[in-house]
């Protein structure tokens, strides 16, 4: 950042002045107390030692009313986008698969395409006629090219 510099000396640069920004709070709704819409009964219980205890009755807690629910659930559109993204992605694979079975068929015809051509050529080069090949003549036992002779 900037280099350190005594306490007492100059500034080299303009002081940053920075201005506060007043935060406005806004007051809360006043509290307006609400009057329950029954007087609750006053009971009283005679305790085992004689003593007299009264007080108000305790009411049971009243279950809660249930929200208005939206007209689809959540669970059933995720369901229904997930089955549209399956859907989409099936078409794909099944292009993959048959790319993958198409390319499998070529590589088995190139194989047999390969073996055929060079079944054919050992063929032809065992039954030719021609005679620039290594000449045997076992009676003999001539060996053209390894120079054997008996």
């Amino acid at each position: 950042m900037y280099p350190e510099r005594p306490v007492n000396a100059p500034l080299d640069r303009p002081p940053d002045v920075h201005q506060l920004t007043p935060v406005t709070v806004l007051p809360s709704a006043p509290l307006v107390p609400v009057q329950p819409t029954a007087v609750a009964a006053v009971q009283s219980i005679v305790l085992p030692d004689g003593r007299l205890v009264t007080g108000y009755a305790i009411d049971a807690a009243k279950p809660e009313l249930a929200t208005a629910k939206p007209a689809v659930s959540h669970t059933a559109v995720n369901i229904a986008l997930g089955g549209i993204g399956f859907a989409a992605v099936c078409g794909g694979l099944l292009l993959l698969t048959t790319f993958i079975t198409a390319l499998a068929a070529l590589i088995q015809q190139l194989i047999i395409l390969a073996a055929v051509i060079f079944g054919g050529w050992i063929a032809v080069q065992l039954f030719s006629g021609s005679k620039a090949g290594t000449t045997v003549n076992i009676r003999k036992a001539v060996f053209k090219r390894n120079h054997f002779r008996s």
